[in-house]
């Protein structure tokens, strides 16, 4: 805790915020999805420098991993849990907003023409699956325009200095993937299926399945060279939005995994295959038929975009 607050100062010092303003107001808090009682938690990321990348230590070091790079992240929060099926369906079955529509701002998904859960579980806190990059960012969307509150999808670096949480190991439990039980789900102890949230261990900033059971949605377009091309002290960086669909970023790695798949390191990259059982020309861009292990969870910047600046984000990353 005096390490976060240390940094938030800095970071205030260096931004003109007022700093008894942001300790105040940088909690751990409850957000309500609107038009619900549901509610998930954001936790409290704090500003800083980490090594991006996967360092010598780590055995199943892979070319896009590499080199190491020093970034510099600015404060935020993200959820503790991913995004659960619970609260995604509030947005799905919001009849305020139009359904698939290419001319509103903000519409829901259009319908699924099979169950995508494939039987592994609905309500009750287990994730949401199978949607696009694209879905993940609409709902990220509508909970702006319903509470006003900016919300997006972490780029890869900032979700990978949040899953390390201050560690350089290859897990941020440490190098030993024998200890991967107490803290994921992933192919040996899953049973083939996504499980509830929230019942392995968290990391040190107490966000919980940042490894294994789903795979997490990023905002960056996948570039197997962008550790190669990353700035050393970079802050906040990205690979900007691409308008090709494919390859996007995911990070964390997936019930279906293995270990080596759940390395804080480890990049995935979309690919097109995931939809190719959709029977629909042209094909859904909200639901993926075989990405039943991807799912995603939001981030809120500490400093807040204007409402022209937010406007213009989302219209960039939905193509709008």
């Amino acid at each position: 805790m005096k390490k976060t607050i240390v940094l938030l100062i800095l970071y205030c010092i260096n931004t003109g915020i007022n700093a008894q303003t942001v300790k105040d107001s940088f909690q751990v808090y409850e957000q309500t999805v609107p038009g619900s009682e549901l509610q998930f938690k954001m936790v409290p990321i704090p500003g800083g420098q980490f090594l991006m990348g996967s360092g010598k230590q780590d055995k199943k070091q892979k070319p896009d991993e590499t080199p190491q790079k020093n970034i510099s992240i600015s404060p935020f929060w993200m959820a503790a849990f991913e995004t659960s099926r619970d609260e995604f369906d509030v947005f799905y079955k919001d009849e305020t907003t139009s359904q698939n529509s290419d001319i509103d701002a903000v519409t829901r998904p259009s319908a699924q023409y099979v169950d995508l859960t494939w039987g592994m579980g609905k309500a009750g806190g287990y994730p949401v699956n199978s949607m696009s990059q694209f879905a993940a960012l609409m709902y990220c969307r509508w909970l702006y325009i319903k509470t006003g509150i900016f919300y997006r999808l972490p780029t890869e670096a900032e979700w990978e200095y949040a899953c390390r949480a201050g560690t350089t190991t290859t897990y941020y439990f440490g190098n030993n993937p024998a200890e991967l039980d107490k803290y994921a789900w992933y192919n040996k102890n899953s049973n083939k299926k996504y499980q509830r949230s929230g019942q392995k261990l968290p990391n040190a900033w107490g966000l919980y399945d940042m490894l294994g059971n789903v795979s997490e949605w990023t905002l960056d377009h996948y570039d197997e060279n962008m550790m190669a091309k990353l700035e050393d002290k970079a802050t906040d960086p990205i690979a900007e939005a691409n308008k090709s669909k494919y390859p996007k970023t995911l990070k964390g790695g997936s019930f279906t995994d293995d270990a080596d798949q759940l390395r804080c390191a480890n990049r995935i990259k979309s690919d097109p295959a995931w939809n190719k059982r959709d029977p629909q020309i042209p094909k859904s861009k909200w639901w993926l038929t075989e990405a039943y292990n991807v799912g995603f969870r939001v981030i809120r910047p500490l400093k807040q975009p204007t409402k022209e600046d937010a406007e213009a984000f989302y219209m960039k990353y939905l193509g709008r």
